[in-house]
């Protein structure tokens, strides 16, 4: 096969795959460097390299969850919790071998919208590698992750983008 049947092909089985549907198989630091090494690759305008990137893996991932659910919990109104969406944040981290945080860093060199999409193209590379290594993923950006600023150490320039999930599939 040759690599635009190769590329055509991992395009074509790009998807989100969710938490539920990982196996509890590790995914190598190999494969790790791997998908986040072909999000460096992304273009972006004047060199900014905008994306930045933290792995939660084991007990680093499970403060998250916690953290995650402790947000959820103190910014829904009484009425409009939902113990089963608090349960589903906890359970989709926990489930996922490995989970990346999005941040774009805005450099004021280009328009702040080059840099997301900047960011959004280094994710599609990481959904393409995933793919390619059977690695279950996806995208997840809900308004909570906004309060993440100071265990991810965000910057004032900086705004996270969401969560990226990662799992065996075999």
């Amino acid at each position: 096969m040759n690599k635009a049947d190769v590329l055509k092909e991992i395009i074509e089985q790009r998807r989100s795959i969710f938490p539920k549907d990982y196996t509890d198989a590790e995914i190598s630091q190999e494969v790790i460097d791997e998908i986040l090494h072909s999000a460096t690759l992304a273009p972006n305008h004047k060199r900014t390299k905008p994306w930045r990137f933290k792995i939660f893996k084991g007990e680093e991932k499970a403060q998250l969850a916690l953290e995650m659910q402790a947000i959820y919990k103190s910014t829904q109104p009484e009425q409009l919790f939902l113990e089963k969406k608090y349960n589903d944040i906890g359970f989709k981290i926990n489930k996922a071998n490995v989970v990346v945080s999005i941040v774009v860093s805005f450099s004021g060199m280009v328009p702040e919208w080059e840099e997301i999409a900047a960011t959004s193209m280094a994710v599609q590379n990481m959904y393409l590698t995933c793919t390619a290594n059977n690695i279950g993923c996806y995208w997840s950006s809900p308004g909570i992750v906004s309060h993440l600023k100071d265990s991810l150490t965000i910057e004032e320039n900086q705004k996270c983008l969401g969560l990226f999930y990662m799992g065996n599939l075999v």
